[in-house]
């Protein structure tokens, strides 16, 4: 993501404090936005200090003094859901008038480029959008600007489609090059038509951001394993104000090698890139080893006073905090593939950035959502193994993806399903419904002679054998004869293909090339294809019972 000079520039602007003559809210609070039903909900915004201000939802009318530095806010009593157009005013010097205001759920929709992928680009695309006339969704797309420290509010934007709450419609759902979020989309309208009520859908998400960019400083502080970032964050800080100073000759040498660079390294990148896709392709196909990804010349990085999207605590600080106690839901997440190749480390970021945004919402333990990585060309093993245990925190829950993914492109087109499965898991997590809302979750295993038994959990109506539920480019499609993807170790720890086979509501794993095995993984080598799945239709979780690393 590029920022460009007047948001860079205006992000000092943003984080000094000044005078302020009138009543001013965040951007979060506009016409047709939903306000979370039956929990308080927090109305905050700046006046002069001292200024007495009165904010009135329907029957309820509520009055408070500006602070000393000018900032107020009240804690309205929860309401009901209500379909029924309501008004929210706040009066100062100045008066605020919010109409067409809906009372239901919101959900804020994060990560990285996955759950940016727009609804034009799904694979029914056209239809999809076609069929958007969604009056009781309203849609908020955060503008994506990173920030060196917590912002009061999210950055000016002169795009008319980001910034503000509007009602979802074709014309809205596909503003942009991308359209707004396709997994919030078909999220928030299952969810809609579930539970009949309005849906207000948050979409904060930038494209190849690591976890460690959403977090804030002071969760980053909690865990030693993150001191590195904490040290990175800490030491852009402190020349923060030199960079400010020095941006506008810095951007000028960038355009300079920008322009060299797209002259002549980006052709050859792009010609690189294509062979090895179609390679990697034909390699899929004949059963061989993908060939290594081609070294590319990168592209010059465009100068940022705030270290740029990748930098830990920069989307916590530009487009989270602003966000911060507007009443939600709950959160979905889409994110991992920046944090890709440090599985190990993941296994304490993740979860740090969900104890760090409870603890600033206050909310208590909201549901937290998240999509297990697909199947790629990636060594995504360890990381899915780190979303998986983040199970064990209250409230998650994980729509597991492994069948959906594509072999060639990062960026599979198939998000309808991907967030039917977010969907189902907040039924359970976040709307105490009793159904199946997972695949098969490894529970343990028991070695007898010279196979491996193992048994799981949400095994639904039973185990069973399934192919990907989708079809296109770079899909393969799992046997509906054999379990695949299995393999089984002795104590040498040499990986070996195994046999496997359903009986019950176990999986009996065994291999000719091992006597006495110890362990056994499913769906952990790139690309694996999985086809172990429950009776409803949802797909086991890749897992390994070992720790070897």
């Amino acid at each position: 993501m590029k920022v460009s000079v007047a948001n860079a520039l205006g992000l000092l602007a943003l984080t000094c404090a000044t005078a302020v003559a009138e009543v001013k809210m965040p951007a979060i609070f506009g016409d047709h936005m939903v306000l979370q039903e039956k929990q308080t909900i927090p109305v905050w915004g700046t006046a002069d200090p001292g200024e007495k201000i009165v904010i009135q939802l329907n029957w309820q009318r509520v009055g408070i003094t500006a602070d000393e530095k000018g900032k107020w806010r009240v804690d309205l009593k929860p309401v009901k859901a209500n379909s029924k157009p309501i008004t929210l005013m706040v009066s100062g010097a100045n008066t605020l008038t919010f109409t067409d205001v809906l009372i239901g759920d919101v959900w804020l929709a994060s990560g990285q480029s996955n759950m940016v992928f727009g609804l034009k680009q799904v694979n029914d695309g056209a239809t999809a959008v076609q069929q958007a006339d969604q009056p009781m969704i309203r849609i908020f797309t955060v503008p994506r600007v990173p920030a060196a420290m917590p912002q009061a509010d999210i950055a000016p934007t002169a795009d008319p489609m980001m910034g503000k709450w509007l009602v979802c419609s074709p014309a809205t759902i596909a503003a942009g090059s991308q359209g707004f979020s396709a997994v919030a989309y078909f999220f928030g309208r299952e969810i809609q038509t579930m539970t009949g009520n309005p849906i207000g859908l948050i979409s904060s998400n930038v494209g190849g951001t690591p976890a460690q960019a959403w977090l804030g400083m002071e969760g980053l502080e909690e865990d030693k394993e993150l001191e590195r970032y904490v040290n990175e964050h800490r030491a852009l800080l402190n020349r923060y104000d030199a960079a400010i100073k020095t941006y506008p000759e810095d951007l000028a040498a960038y355009k300079e090698k920008e322009a060299e660079w797209t002259r002549v390294s980006k052709p050859v990148n792009d010609a690189a890139l294509k062979q090895w896709q179609l390679d990697t392709t034909a390699a899929t196909a004949a059963g061989q080893p993908a060939p290594p990804r081609p070294k590319t010349v990168s592209e010059p990085r465009m100068p940022d006073p705030t270290g740029g999207s990748g930098a830990p605590t920069a989307l916590f600080n530009g487009m989270i905090a602003p966000l911060i106690p507007y009443a939600i839901k709950g959160t979905i997440w889409y994110q991992g593939e920046a944090n890709g190749g440090r599985g190990a480390e993941y296994r304490v970021l993740f979860p740090r950035l969900i104890q760090d945004w409870r603890k600033r919402w206050a909310e208590g333990d909201f549901p937290f959502l998240f999509v297990q990585l697909p199947n790629y060309n990636q060594a995504w093993g360890m990381l899915r193994e780190a979303q998986l245990s983040t199970l064990s925190m209250p409230k998650t829950g994980m729509a597991v993806t492994i069948d959906l993914g594509t072999v060639g492109n990062i960026h599979p087109p198939y998000k309808r399903e991907v967030a039917h499965r977010l969907a189902l898991a907040a039924q359970h997590v976040a709307y105490d419904k009793e159904l199946v809302y997972s695949g098969p979750t490894y529970k343990s295993m028991t070695v007898k002679e010279n196979t491996i038994r193992i048994s799981f959990t949400n095994v639904g109506g039973g185990l069973t054998l399934e192919t990907t539920p989708v079809s296109g480019r770079d899909i393969t499609p799992a046997p509906t004869d054999e379990l695949i993807t299995f393999q089984i170790a002795g104590k040498d720890k040499q990986w070996h293909a195994a046999q496997a086979k359903i009986d019950g509501e176990e999986v009996v794993v065994s291999s000719t090339e091992v006597a006495s095995p110890v362990a056994v993984r499913y769906g952990w080598d790139p690309p694996p294809v999985c086809n172990l799945y429950n009776k409803e239709h949802l797909p086991a979780s890749p897992f390994r019972t070992d720790d070897w690393q």
